[in-house]
């Protein structure tokens, strides 16, 4: 999977964000330690968008066994 990001730097901060996943920001003290941040971000951010869909479509699941 491939995803832009934005990353620019404020101060002595290194900030980004992932445009195609609303809310998914972070930051980091060195340009490495922003890509780590990054990675876990997405990582973190999938995970719970993935759960969501599970406890979606299994409410769904129940309604209509009702």
């Amino acid at each position: 999977m491939k995803l832009k990001v934005l990353v620019w730097q404020e101060e002595d901060q290194w900030c980004a964000s992932v445009p195609a996943l609303p809310g998914c920001h972070t930051w980091g003290d060195s340009y490495d330690h922003l890509m780590e941040m990054v990675k876990e971000a997405i990582e973190g951010w999938l995970e719970v968008a993935n759960e969501q869909e599970e406890t979606t479509e299994s409410q769904q699941l129940v309604e209509i066994n009702l």
